[in-house]
Order: structure tokens, then C-alpha cells, then sequence
């Protein structure tokens, strides 16, 4: 029986395509959706008309409403939304990333320490289950000692739209490292359980949505052309952390090369790859039972709807009161350390974290 959280007042900050997916969430958990807030007029129309809500122009009368809030907005705009439900105490599911900039996402990690509200950042990838069963045979030893992880998270031809805000430095903060590399810097890092890391050294790339001659193939918008992107679409990286553990990054927007989603976690007893996307999970092992082999062990895991249950955790989180999952802390983490590889590609070396 699914519980009851209709009590739960629940408003939507950002009612582009990613606050209706959340929307239709919300409603799915017997949530109660009372409103949502955009500046955009055709924006909060459509989401009247879909879910029979009061919709704002003005976040302060929606947040008046509330009890619980999920921002959706372009990365810029996180800081003014979130900061200002933390003032009023409110419970916040904020999109990822923190912030456009690491400056931004230090306020809002103050912010969110000094309220009384619960805070989650939307780092979903964490809940699907391949990812759950790594990291539960990480806890049980499965794996041994892990030492380095390769993440993958690579499109052939899939830059957003260009002239999109995704796409425009000073609203994102950059293009796919920090899009896409949040989530691969964050699953790295939790199933590392998360280290400091010291240092950094990557080169983020510009290299094919700048061009006339970009192939428009996989786009979420309309094409403004080359005059609409000023960020990086690819960005390779190497991170040394504590206990030189060692995680090497490969993301990207548009690249000429098979797409890939796949990660592989060494560990000193066994290894895990899976694909975040399609699921597969293999673990490779060598033994010395018998006669010397190696053992290639293929998992069969069920789909999740990973967002749906990224929603149930943050209720659950509010209705028990329950301590905070530190995904606040972590989420700044992962921004300090796109922050330093940026300038990593930047000024040509590497940078030690936190300097």
C-alpha cells in the first residue's frame, strides 16, 4: 500500500519539460501538487491546464502555499529559488547541478545547513538498481579493495539544442561536463563512498557545436546554430584521491565515436561493469579453485523508474524527520571538482582541490 502524503503541499519551481516529469511523479506517489511557478506565461498555462493548479509568475506567493518544493530551473537561477526556501524552512528537491558555479553553490549549500528544511539534490542515477547492487557488493567485500573506477558517458550526436540555455556558458556554467559529468563524477565518487579528492587534471572541448557543419541528428530544441553555444561539449579528466584511488572521466555531447554509458569499478578481488542506461551488469573475477580461470558472472537487474524513486526517498526523508543523505555536502563536492577541472583545461596543469 503506497502511503499517504497528501498533507505534503507540494509546489514546482521551473514547469519546463523536466518539472512535468516531475509532476507526473508527484501525482503517481499521491502527492499533493498544489502549484507550481515559472516566468515563462506559456509555461505555467500548460501546467495549469495539465494538473489543475494554481500557477505563479512570483515564486514568493507560491512558496506561501507550501511545504515542499522541487526546483527545475536553469542552473543560474538555482541559488535565488532554493536560498530563499531555505529561509521559509521548506523541504527542497533541487535539480542537479547545485548551481551554474561553484561560488553559487557554496551559498546554497550554506543556506540549506541553516534551515529547517530537508534538502536533496537530484543525483537519481544513484537509485537504479545496477548501481544499488555495485554498491551493496562494494559494503559486503565483494569486490576487495576498490582502486580506480572509469566512468563513460558519452553521446555520438546529442548537444541540446543550441541557443538552449544548456548551451549558453552564462546561464549553465558549461556544457556536457556539467551536465552529463555531474552524474558520472557523482556515481565515482558514492561508490567510492565518497573521498576527498586532491587532485584534478582534465581538458574540457569545444569541438563540434561551434561548427557550421555540426550534424543535427539528436537534439531536445530548435537549432540556433554555432551562435548559440559557447561551451565545452566533450571533457576528458583523471582524479586522484585519497588513498590514491583514481577515477578516469570520459563525457560527452558529441563525439565521433560509439556512444557509451559504461562504467567499470577495479577492485582487488573483482571487478564490476555495467551500463547506467541499458542496465547490464557483469562482474569479472579470476580464481585459482580448480585449474587457474576467470569468471565472468552476468546480472539480470529489473528497470526502475530512478526519478520516481528519488522522489520516494525525499518524502520518506520528510515524513520520519530523518537525517539528511549529505547529498548537499556531496553535491558541492562534485561541484568543486568540475570547477577545478575547468580550469584544469584552462590553465594547462594540474590543480590541487580546494586551492
Amino acid at each position: 500500500m503506497k502511503p499517504n502524503r497528501n498533507d505534503i503541499r507540494t509546489g514546482i519551481v521551473g514547469l519546463g519539460n523536466i518539472g512535468q516529469y516531475h509532476a507526473e511523479r508527484l501525482v503517481d506517489h499521491g502527492v499533493s501538487l498544489v502549484g507550481g511557478m515559472d516566468v515563462a506565461a506559456e509555461a505555467r498555462s500548460r501546467f495549469a491546464r495539465r494538473y489543475d493548479v494554481d500557477v505563479y509568475e512570483d515564486h514568493h506567493e507560491l512558496y506561501d502555499t507550501i511545504d515542499a518544493v522541487i526546483i527545475t530551473t536553469p542552473n543560474k537561477y538555482h541559488e535565488e529559488y532554493a536560498v530563499d526556501a531555505f529561509d521559509r524552512d521548506l523541504h527542497v528537491l533541487l535539480e542537479k547541478p547545485l548551481a551554474h558555479s561553484f561560488e553559487s553553490a557554496t551559498r546554497i549549500a550554506d543556506a540549506a545547513s541553516d534551515s529547517g528544511g530537508h534538502c536533496m539534490v537530484g543525483f537519481n542515477n544513484r537509485f537504479a538498481n545496477t548501481v544499488q547492487i555495485v554498491r551493496n557488493r562494494i559494503e559486503q567485500g565483494d569486490l576487495g579493495e576498490v582502486s580506480h573506477i572509469e566512468a563513460n558517458y558519452v553521446r555520438r550526436r546529442g548537444i541540446p539544442g543550441r541557443g538552449s540555455w544548456f548551451t549558453r556558458r552564462q546561464i549553465a556554467g558549461g556544457g556536457a561536463l556539467i551536465d552529463l559529468g555531474v552524474h558520472a563524477i557523482d556515481l565515482a565518487l558514492f561508490l567510492l563512498d565518497y573521498p576527498d579528492v586532491n587532485e584534478v587534471n582534465g581538458v574540457a572541448r569545444g569541438e563540434f557545436g561551434s561548427s557550421d557543419d555540426y550534424a543535427y541528428l539528436e537534439m531536445w530544441g530548435e537549432d540556433a546554430g554555432p551562435a548559440g553555444f559557447d561551451v565545452d561539449d566533450s571533457a576528458s579528466a583523471f582524479m586522484r584521491c585519497k588513498e590514491d584511488r583514481t577515477i578516469s572521466l570520459e563525457v560527452a555531447w558529441a563525439t565521433n565515436r560509439p556512444p557509451t554509458h559504461e562504467f567499470v569499478v577495479r577492485g582487488t578481488k573483482s571487478a564490476a561493469r555495467f551500463d547506467l542506461l541499458e542496465g547490464d551488469l557483469t562482474f569479472h573475477s579470476a580464481s585459482k579453485t580448480g585449474p587457474d580461470h576467470l569468471e565472468d558472472t552476468s546480472i539480470e537487474t529489473r528497470e526502475i523508474d530512478t526519478h520516481s524513486r528519488e522522489q520516494e526517498v525525499f518524502f520518506d526523508r520528510i515524513e520520519r524527520d530523518a537525517p539528511d543523505d549529505r547529498s548537499v555536502e556531496q553535491a558541492l563536492a562534485v561541484q568543486q571538482i568540475i570547477d577545478a577541472i575547468y580550469r584544469s583545461s584552462d590553465e594547462g596543469h594540474t590543480i590541487t582541490v580546494g586551492e
